[in-house]
């Protein structure tokens, strides 16, 4: 089963110079939120950007991996960007990275 740590290191495999985060939206290892800030996306359209990442989990989708909500910008973008991530059965919103954090901090201790 994919993990975070797992994820992060696939994503330096392709991009050796990113600065990645990932988190587990769901606590299952199957929803991810990826962060992926590379100076090489200048230039590049968000899909663009999105696609080297999606290319390379493909095999693992919809099979150990259902969802990735992907956020590639370049350093500049990163630095007034927001921490809101997109959670895929939010019913379409945003949910801050904090609140995540939090319910797993939790989930962790029960």
């Amino acid at each position: 089963m994919p993990s975070t740590e797992w994820m992060e290191s696939e994503v330096r495999g392709i991009l050796p110079n990113c600065v990645v985060e990932v988190t587990d939206l769901t606590g299952g290892s199957d929803h991810f939120h990826v962060r992926v800030v590379d100076a090489s996306f200048t230039g590049m359209r968000p899909l663009q950007r999105q696609k080297i990442i999606l290319n390379h989990f493909k095999a693992h989708i919809p099979h150990s991996i259902h969802a990735i909500d992907i956020r590639a910008m370049t350093p500049e973008q990163a630095e007034t960007t927001g921490d809101t991530v997109f959670h895929p059965h939010g019913d379409g919103q945003g949910i801050h990275v904090k609140s995540i954090e939090k319910r797993q901090s939790k989930q962790d201790k029960e």
